[in-house]
């Protein structure tokens, strides 16, 4: 008997080979098989497997219309809609000439400088005139540059007075820019002009904008039983034969989103979402030499002759309005500066400062839906801190991820928060409670006492401004039906905000990118029945450092206007 076994082993080996290889292409449709033996089959075979190939990211296809042509068609009014944003955004390029420049003909803020303009007629500054600058950009070796596309950040502030506002900078492409800013105070002002981006640097965001939406990637972790296997994910996949997709399309809004799909699994086994990680090396050496902090990246300009002017009391009426803004300069008026460090709105209602007492007489009734990424999350954990009787109810949902609910018995206040969907970059996610805003906002019953909140923006940096539209075009349409069956609901919206920026920021979230993305949403909700927290605004014009997620300072003013909105 054992002579036989030799000559029979290898049959025997080929039959528990094939038998293997059975077992493992139909282990996802045989649920009531032991799971643990499953689980260290496959570990075996990744072991096997791993020792054979390299493990690294899908080759991204380099086609900016790659992202944008997915999903659901555009319409003819979609598509005029879309081409009108994106030209109100375009931003200048570097000639050809200067495409690939070296640094030392690239702009320096060291070398730059501004200078104030003298006042009408030699007569001082008052209260209601307009202040402007004149900015010169000059390169590394002090020459003076001929074209524009410089990221530029202007403010007028005194410290003295707590005071500050957000100017308006004008590109006359030649290598000068206009800083204008209206004069709202009387006393002590002090210019203050940044470069964030030289125009060089701009071009290379661009491009990575446009060509590389995959430089923040996504995860997805699938499951059954004891066996499980994670593959990437993102709303643009490259796909073959060899790497098919799991299609995760939202069935309402047609909002795309894929995973390459496991190599066992079914699709249906997806069970969370969460950032993958983000792409290294995406520039060259000498693109990484125009995002230098503190050379080129987010530096102060300085000022020929002196950066200080006062403002005198407002002139009398004909004065004032020989020396007000021109109809065709209305439109880079500012939506508030501060005084005193509490905001105070050009627009709308006045803004109130509210105390423990009378933010829970305001909130007294009321139903806070907040929906959108940490920056609103930001606004549901300082209302609840800023509340004592607001309680945070335990959803068992993960730290920093939500869905979060805190109740008030006592005056019947409910505020809840929910992330949007994807993309978004929080840690895990289960993908059960990935929502779309547009679709949540149409299972909401709206009414006087209800309260909509929305923020998002700073998930879509990443990817061309095409994709940032479709979603919001999604979401505008969900207010207004909204407002149709419900009239009543209040509908306030929070705007990007800037950040702190180093060369690795920069690359995924600059505030150029949040700059693109603050303007078209501003212009999508312009003439609708919403209203806007300018955080874009309220963290240009304030001293404290730009960060993510504004410190309290800046939290309170913002909270502080909402609740004005909803308490007028």
């Amino acid at each position: 008997m054992c002579r036989i076994l030799p000559k029979y082993g290898l049959v025997f080996f080929l039959l528990a080979l094939f038998g293997f290889i059975f077992l493992l292409r139909n282990i996802s449709h045989v649920e009531t098989w032991n799971c643990q033996t499953f689980s260290t089959l496959y570990q075996l075979q990744n072991k096997i497997h791993s020792s054979f190939v390299s493990v690294s990211l899908p080759a991204f296809h380099h086609n900016s219309t790659f992202c944008v042509q997915l999903g659901q068609k555009a319409s003819p009014e979609d598509e005029l809609e879309e081409r009108f944003l994106l030209d109100s955004i375009a931003w200048p390029s570097p000639p050809p000439a200067a495409a690939t420049p070296r640094i030392r003909q690239t702009s320096d803020p060291v070398h730059s400088f501004f200078n104030i303009l003298p006042s009408r007629e030699g007569r001082g500054w008052h209260v209601g005139d307009q202040l402007e600058v004149l900015v010169q950009i000059r390169d590394f070796q002090g020459h003076p540059k001929h074209y524009g596309g410089d990221f530029l950040l202007a403010r007028l502030h005194s410290p003295e007075l707590g005071a500050g506002v957000a100017g308006a900078v004008l590109d006359h492409r030649n290598g000068f820019y206009s800083a204008l800013f209206p004069l709202l105070w009387e006393g002590p002002a002090q210019v203050e002009v940044t470069l964030v981006h030289p125009s060089e640097a701009v071009a290379v965001l661009q491009r990575l904008r446009e060509e590389r939406p995959d430089r923040v990637f996504f995860k997805s972790l699938f499951r059954l039983g004891f066996l499980s296997e994670t593959t990437v994910c993102n709303m643009c996949l490259p796909s073959d034969e060899q790497q098919p997709l799991c299609n995760y399309t939202d069935l309402y809004t047609g909002e795309p989103w894929f995973c390459y799909k496991p190599k066992i699994l079914s699709c249906d086994t997806r069970i969370n979402h969460f950032k993958g990680g983000y792409l290294k090396h995406l520039i060259t050496n000498k693109e990484a030499l125009l995002f230098q902090s503190g050379v080129n990246l987010k530096v102060p300009l300085r000022a020929s002759g002196s950066d200080r002017i006062d403002v005198l009391p407002q002139r009398d009426k004909a004065e004032e309005e020989a020396g007000s803004l021109k109809p065709e300069q209305l439109h880079l008026s500012p939506s508030g500066y501060y005084y005193r460090e509490l905001w105070r709105p050009l627009n709308g209602p006045t803004t109130r400062q509210f105390n423990q007492l009378s933010t829970t007489q305001c909130l007294k009734n009321k139903v806070i839906n907040m929906y959108g990424d940490s920056t609103v999350r930001q606004w549901f954990e300082y209302l609840i801190s800023a509340v004592p009787e607001l309680k945070e109810f335990n959803l068992s949902s993960p730290k920093n991820v939500g869905p979060f609910m805190a109740v008030d018995t006592t005056h019947n206040i409910l505020v809840r928060y929910r992330c949007h969907g994807p993309p978004i970059r929080f840690s895990t996610v289960l993908s059960s409670e990935l929502r779309y805003i547009s679709n949540e906002l149409d299972g909401l019953s709206g009414g006087p006492n209800t309260v909509v909140v929305l923020s998002i923006w700073a998930h879509f940096s990443t990817f061309p401004v095409e994709v940032y539209i479709r979603r919001l075009r999604h979401i505008r349409r969900a207010v207004v039906r909204l407002m149709d069956r419900a009239p009543g609901t209040l509908v306030v919206i929070r705007s990007a905000n800037l950040q702190l920026l180093d060369q690795e920021v920069s690359l995924y979230n600059s505030d150029w990118f949040s700059l693109q993305l603050d303007a078209t949403l501003k212009a999508m909700f312009k003439g609708l029945n919403v209203l806007m927290v300018d955080a874009w605004q309220m963290t240009a014009a304030h001293h404290l450092p730009h960060a993510l997620h504004p410190p309290p300072a800046i939290v309170g003013n913002m909270i502080d206007v909402l609740l004005s909105y909803i308490c007028p």
